[in-house]
């Protein structure tokens, strides 16, 4: 008997995913369906802001604004290749002009500003664009007198863009701490991961800080603390739930549930303003 040697199919690419905390293969659409949560350990994966909006807002009440502003390379900036170049390919993957998305929505049935971080759109990282649309959302806050929410995905500042990048450090919380003085009420919530110089100033200035399970939040990575202090770190160091322990943020929420506590959390905004 003769036997014929089958040609092996080719199995489409994306079809499975491997979860970076626990390992498992999972099906991407379940794992999509489950707001890219593993369903095996609970992981958070990192989503785009659209997703993130998507998620967040209530469904077509987001209207975003400063969608015209695009970023420069000033500094004519080269590494292995030149930035305008990088601007050019996160652009061309995300659809977007630079790694924050910022406008108006409902959550919960109360209105809001809003501003995300893109981690997908070159790490997430601040530049100039970024801590302008920032400073602009919370100005529109003040504005329309609505509470503001500042979605964080990042590996900190650009520093492609130089000081002009660390300045925006600055403009962030000077718009936030005006807007505060002028009695707006915002809310921070870190994703994973939060870092650099994101963690070290508009991130960690808001009214309430919520953090999603697990999320990497820190200024210095782990590695590159120990590695200056010479010293064995504690165990979950610089993880949401540590630093929940040690009060740098407010509350843990997972991603399931992030939509409702918004909405209580603005719920009690309104209630303040109204009370006032």
């Amino acid at each position: 008997m003769a036997f014929r040697l089958r040609k092996k199919k080719d199995m489409p690419g994306g079809l499975w995913s491997k979860c970076p905390s626990c390992t498992k293969m999972i099906y991407s659409k379940d794992l999509e369906q489950n707001m890219s949560v593993c369903p095996e350990c609970g992981f958070h994966n990192t989503i785009s802001a659209r997703k993130r909006i998507e998620i967040t807002a209530d469904p077509g009440t987001f209207v975003e604004y400063f969608a015209d502003l695009q970023p420069s390379d000033r500094l004519s900036f080269i590494d292995n290749i030149p930035y305008a170049e990088k601007i050019a390919n996160a652009q061309k993957k995300t659809g977007n002009a630079d790694a924050c998305l910022a406008g108006l929505c409902r959550i919960g049935g109360h209105d809001a500003a809003l501003a995300v971080l893109d981690f997908t759109f070159m790490g997430g990282s601040m530049g100039e664009v970024v801590g302008e649309k920032i400073a602009l959302a919370v100005e529109l806050a003040t504005e329309k007198q609505i509470p503001i929410l500042l979605f964080s995905a990042s590996g900190g500042a650009r520093m492609h863009e130089g000081a002009i990048s660390l300045m925006q450090m600055a403009k962030t919380c000077g718009a936030l701490k005006k807007y505060s003085l002028q009695g707006g009420f915002s809310i921070s919530v870190m994703t994973n991961p939060t870092t650099g110089g994101v963690t070290a100033s508009f991130a960690s200035v808001c009214d309430i800080t919520v953090a999603e399970p697990d999320a990497l939040i820190g200024f210095a990575g782990p590695r590159v603390i120990q590695n200056t202090i010479r010293q064995e770190l504690p165990e979950g160091f610089q993880r949401s739930e540590f630093l929940l322990a040690k009060g740098q943020v407010d509350m843990i929420v997972t991603r399931d549930q992030l939509r409702e506590k918004l909405g209580q959390l603005l719920g009690y905004a309104a209630e303040r303003a109204v009370s006032r």
